[in-house]
């Protein structure tokens, strides 16, 4: 069972489970404060305002007690996958490299995005390295970065256009590298800014998309 975090002010919950199912794979809804490590076969933390974004987005969320679950979780080998506020908190909880920074807009950006699988080797990208996929995005501080050649290696999806071009005018909100998506060295552990439960249904994609669906029968082959 794929145990979906639940924080204050986390608001995605409700759709990611949906979407994992609709994917195939067994999840639930989980608060914060019932986590435990020893009964789940991985982690997805959903999208929204982890207690408020007070501080950071993700900093407060990144210090409770159901991080020292995750950890657990994640060194074990099992995936643990942040979407959006849940790239956040993997971040500010030292799960991943690099930082979210604020859109260099200085504007909240929800549009839909073109992407590039560029590392196929992990819990969500498995099989899929060079795949276009098309997926939204709707935050505020979504400007991955790092030092550019870690944040080469760790990426695993890229901004582009909708013909595949790494290109800056394609990019959102200035990450570096137009990185849209980091893995940990062993694949693991995944962040992404886009929402593949937001494109895992035809009737809430503007196109039909649902290559969340695509991202998401990850975890089902992974936990496999």
């Amino acid at each position: 069972m794929i145990a979906v975090m639940k924080f204050p002010g986390t608001t995605c919950e409700v759709e990611t489970v949906a979407a994992l199912r609709e994917a195939g794979v067994e999840a639930r809804v989980v608060d914060h404060l019932e986590f435990d490590p020893s009964v789940v076969s991985g982690v997805v933390i959903p999208g929204g305002f982890s207690f408020g974004d007070y501080l950071r987005a993700g900093a407060i969320a990144a210090r409770t007690e159901a991080i020292k679950g995750i950890r657990e979780v994640a060194k074990s080998g099992r995936p643990v996958v942040g979407i959006c506020n849940g790239f956040q908190v993997l971040t500010e909880a030292g799960l991943l490299n690099g930082a979210l920074l604020p859109n260099l807009s200085g504007r909240f950006v929800s549009k839909w995005v073109s992407l590039k699988v560029v590392r196929g080797d992990t819990v969500v990208t498995e099989g899929l390295e060079g795949k276009l996929l098309r997926m939204p995005i709707a935050h505020a501080e979504g400007r991955y970065y790092d030092e550019e050649t870690r944040a080469s290696e760790a990426a695993v999806l890229k901004y582009t256009s909708p013909s595949g071009e790494v290109e800056e005018r394609w990019n959102p909100n200035g990450s570096v590298l137009n990185v849209a998506a980091v893995a940990n060295e062993e694949g693991n552990v995944v962040g992404m800014m886009p929402h593949p439960e937001r494109a895992s249904f035809n009737f809430s994609s503007p196109d039909g998309s649902t290559d969340g669906l695509l991202v998401l029968r990850g975890l089902k082959r992974w936990t496999r």
